[in-house]
């Protein structure tokens, strides 16, 4: 996964009304009440179905630390899909999303201007229609350049232009070397 990937998996945990299963066992019964069978819950994971029973029955207790995030990342990704789907709606339709990034911006401005790139650390709301852009491109499996177009669009427009108030001139604004990316919706 890419940095943008990340960004919207940490702002989907922090939507959580209730935390996920904490013990082993528990999270191996969330599982199998969405996935219905051992055998699905094995490949799922990538261990046997012998061992799915195990840890179901608490024969075994502490899985191998990968297998442990395989199972962590297998619940989590199913954990409370309704909470998830309300937020991401109302992000893309009336409430938008805040980015907050430190990253070199680049862009291409008129002759007489510079247009070196630099660091800097910004925290930009961006209108629904950016945070619908990226949740689709994000369901669609594009690339985490592309979802960073998407971003770099977004600042282009509500923080370099201000909605059409200036710099009418700059065009194509790139985010690069991405510091740290932060998204809230």
């Amino acid at each position: 996964m890419g940095e943008i990937d990340d960004a919207i998996e940490r702002a989907d945990r922090e939507a959580f009304t209730r935390q996920p299963p904490k013990t082993l066992q528990a999270r191996i019964n969330f599982l199998m009440k969405q996935l219905k069978t051992t055998k699905a819950v094995a490949q799922e994971i990538g261990v046997s179905q012998r061992s799915v029973e195990r840890y179901r029955k608490g024969e075994r207790k502490h899985p191998p630390h990968a297998i442990a995030e395989r199972i962590d990342a297998a619940v989590r990704a199913r954990w409370q899909p309704q909470v998830r789907k309300r937020r991401r709606k109302q992000a893309a339709t009336t409430g938008g999303i805040t980015v907050e990034t430190r990253a070199r911006f680049g862009y291409t401005a008129p002759i007489g201007t510079t247009d070196d790139g630099r660091f800097r650390r910004l925290t930009v709301h961006l209108p629904p229609t950016y945070a619908q852009r990226l949740f689709d491109a994000r369901d669609a499996g594009a690339s985490d350049q592309q979802m960073r177009q998407i971003i770099a669009e977004g600042f282009k427009d509500v923080y370099f232009q201000d909605g059409g108030n200036r710099a009418m001139g700059l065009s194509d604004v790139t985010l690069n070397d991405i510091d740290y990316l932060d998204l809230d919706y």
